[in-house]
């Protein structure tokens, strides 16, 4: 196990896939905790049988307007959900914008830090949304 898995642990890559060895690629470290931001952002609430209150339901916006009001009722879905779901960072912004290449798309930027070693990260993440 390395430094980083010790610090940030070790997990099932998020998609799952299959490393050079044939067997189910695991992601350790930083790469963990943004595959994990990922993870929670994505899972709709009520998904998870034995967790159904996990996650952050980014997918509920799928049917509102792609504007300002939606995107700020996204960055507050995704700051409270990270807040409560991925212990091992420090939400410091989240951003919502209209993706200018695609008009159904919104981008969410979420810079946070990493609470074990105070190191800055950001994750982007798009999601779809009618214009």
């Amino acid at each position: 196990m390395t430094d980083a898995a010790a610090i940030f642990g070790r997990g099932i890559s998020f998609p799952p896939r299959v490393g050079p060895d044939g067997r189910i690629a695991w992601s350790e470290g930083q790469d963990n905790v943004r595959e994990s931001i990922r993870v929670i952002l994505m899972t709709n609430l009520r998904e998870r049988v034995r967790l159904p209150e996990f996650g952050g339901g980014l997918s509920t916006f799928l049917f509102e307007p792609n504007n300002p009001t939606t995107h700020h009722l996204m960055e507050d879905r995704i700051q409270n959900a990270l807040t409560l779901w991925e212990p091992r960072i420090v939400v410091e912004s989240v951003q919502v914008d209209q993706d200018p290449s695609d008009p159904d798309a919104a981008i969410a930027t979420i810079n946070y830090k990493l609470v074990a070693t105070q190191a800055r990260e950001r994750v982007t993440l798009n999601v779809t949304l009618p214009s």
